[in-house]
């Protein structure tokens, strides 16, 4: 039996107008970045031990948040999908809540919980453990603010993939670990890839709240964005080329997530 094949509905004309001005107000700034960078000098600038130092500390904290946040988010997500408890909504958004919070607010959160004098830093003082204004201090400030855009990305997979398959591995005998190992999450493996890589860009660029609660301390928790803001003050066209480095590695890692998402299709 042949059927009919489905034809594409087609957009309204007018949606392409405000389509290429966001698109236009997006990339010209990137367009201001690079036509701004002295490519003489473009190597030496980025090369710096500054630099270098900077960068290899972001990619290291970056990636160490990006394994809490999935380590931490993927259960948070699967809680929120698939039960159903009081003071649910009340519980999403307030994970939610770093993804419309000041960075700034979140890192004198995280400063008055686990700082010398917080909620929780006395006692770990108690025991000879400081955290803030220390490596441990930024990645818990990356982790603080780059959960949420995981959980979001996981959940919103879950919801889409319904629990069809989860009832039929159940019903042929599968205990829930089983179920959640073998079905749950190769089912979600995309989403988890994609709020992965979301977690790990939005960790890279975080500044607001790794400044307030772990400082700039060259080698230790002076990250890539802090060391820009530095510069701009004192060298702009070092701050212009570690942007674009900045800019470069952020496109560099939503590609790869693409690619990778596009192949377990």
């Amino acid at each position: 039996m042949v059927t009919a094949r489905a034809r594409p509905t087609g957009l309204p004309g007018w949606v392409f107008v405000p389509a290429a001005l966001g698109a236009v107000f997006v990339l010209l700034p990137l367009v201001a970045i690079v036509a701004r960078v002295d490519w003489a000098n473009f190597v030496p600038l980025i090369t710096s031990d500054s630099s270098r130092a900077a960068l290899w500390l972001s990619l290291r904290t970056s990636a160490v948040s990006t394994v809490l946040c999935v380590l931490l988010g993927v259960p948070m997500a699967v809680v929120l999908a698939r039960t159903e408890f009081r003071g649910q909504g009340v519980l999403r958004s307030l994970v939610l809540l770093p993804l419309v919070l000041p960075p700034v607010v979140g890192g004198l959160a995280l400063l008055y919980t686990f700082g010398r004098r917080g909620l929780l830093g006395e006692t770990f003082s108690a025991w000879g453990i400081e955290i803030a204004f220390s490596s441990t201090a930024v990645v818990m400030a990356q982790t603080f603010v780059s959960m949420p855009f995981l959980v979001v990305s996981l959940e919103g997979a879950l919801r889409t993939a319904g629990q069809r398959y989860e009832v039929v591995a159940a019903t042929l005998g599968a205990g829930p670990s089983t179920v959640f190992r073998r079905v749950t999450l190769p089912l979600v493996l995309p989403g988890l890839l994609s709020g992965a890589v979301l977690a790990f860009a939005r960790a890279l660029g975080e500044f607001g709240a790794t400044v307030t609660f772990a400082g700039s301390l060259q080698g230790t928790t002076q990250t890539l964005p802090s060391l820009i803001y530095q510069e701009r003050v004192t060298d702009p066209d070092a701050a212009v080329a570690l942007a674009l480095v900045l800019v470069v590695v952020a496109v560099v890692v939503i590609g790869l997530a693409r690619q990778g998402r596009g192949s377990t299709r």
